[in-house]
């Protein structure tokens, strides 16, 4: 008698759906996503004269929350590499508070002004202001990265300790100060197309597919993922831990600059005490809510985006809801500590 091969039994939508649920974690979390903005919408409400008119309140809506939340979403981008390194970064919110304060005093057209002062102005002074801002990022970015490899110190306590220097550093040299950015400036975030500003979810969004571009399909973003996974194994096979390590800290910094100069661009000033605060608690929500693994080893580019809409919906919920502004801090911590209990273990073989 001939051997058949065995008949693979079809399954059900809902086995389906419950094996993507428990294997897929973009799956799942675009599911928490998706039932979040249906929420959402639900609490908006639906008295309108027309539908054009709902359409376009919710439309202004959503692109109010994506504008809000651009920068620590391109942030959260960041921190998810840094995390699949097995590493931390608390030092994000002050580092956006000290490159903020260098573009602030690069573009100022008052006294203070570095570049008015030597007669650049203009749009070739906005463009050497962002190179010498991010060129900033760069440098403390990998300024924490050479502490932690080179001097063995881990990096929760390098961060901690970058954290303070930098807030502290800023407020001291920036106390009294007062901004004059130019207008042109301000275009860098206020520019609108089709009589919207979107420019900082543009900036966000092409960052994400640059980094999911790298994540996926370079050597670096495999080293980033063999890092994380098995740092001795990763030394065995030839790769350079220590400067893997390097660049992933140094784009922190770059990212982080990146989002200051949004910042300051959009709103025009900054708030030297309370810029950025936070800033690292929702960028590792969110990376952490999109799947990436606290211990390192797995992360998702895509998810991350994913993690910080659950948060910026999140937000925007509890604030139609009513809900006193140090409450939602907590709902934000009872959703990384559930995400976290949800991460699946890997099955050994």
């Amino acid at each position: 008698m001939e051997n058949t091969p065995p008949i693979k039994e079809k399954k059900t939508f809902i086995e389906g759906f419950k094996y993507k649920w428990s294997n897929d974690p973009l799956f799942s979390i675009l599911i928490a996503l998706i039932i979040m903005v249906i929420l959402q919408t639900l609490t908006l409400g639906f008295d309108y004269n027309s539908v054009g008119e709902w359409f376009q309140s919710w439309t202004s809506n959503w692109i109010n929350i994506l504008r809000n939340n651009a920068g620590v979403g391109i942030v959260a981008l960041g921190m998810t590499f840094v995390i699949m390194t097995g590493g931390i970064d608390l030092a994000v919110g002050s580092t956006l508070v000290i490159t903020g304060a260098f573009a602030m005093y690069l573009m100022d057209t008052g006294s203070a002004g570095i570049l008015g002062a030597i007669g650049i102005s203009g749009v070739p002074a906005i463009i050497l202001t962002i190179i010498l801002v991010i060129g900033l990022g760069y440098l403390l970015g990998a300024l924490i990265g050479v502490t932690i490899t080179k001097g063995n110190v881990p990096p929760f306590i390098v961060t901690l300790g970058a954290m303070m220097i930098f807030r502290s550093v800023t407020q001291h040299f920036a106390q009294g100060y007062n901004t004059s950015v130019p207008m042109e400036f301000l275009q860098i975030s206020s520019f609108k197309i089709g009589n919207l500003m979107i420019m900082p979810i543009f900036y966000w969004a092409v960052i994400a597919a640059i980094l999911y571009y790298v994540s996926k399909r370079t050597t670096f973003g495999r080293q980033i993922i063999a890092v994380g996974s098995n740092e001795r194994a990763a030394k065995l096979s030839g790769i350079n831990v220590n400067k893997v390590k390097l660049r992933v800290y140094a784009l922190m910094g770059l990212l982080v600059s990146i989002a200051a100069i949004i910042q300051v661009s959009r709103i025009g000033s900054m708030d030297f005490s309370n810029a950025g605060r936070g800033m690292e608690m929702d960028a590792i929500a969110a990376a952490v809510v999109g799947g990436t693994n606290m211990l390192g080893g797995r992360g998702f580019i895509l998810g991350t985006v994913y993690g910080m809409l659950i948060i910026a919906v999140m937000n925007n919920l509890l604030n139609l809801f009513g809900v006193p502004p140090y409450l939602r801090e907590a709902f934000k911590g009872i959703i990384v500590i559930v995400a976290v209990l949800l991460q699946r273990k890997e099955k050994s073989v």
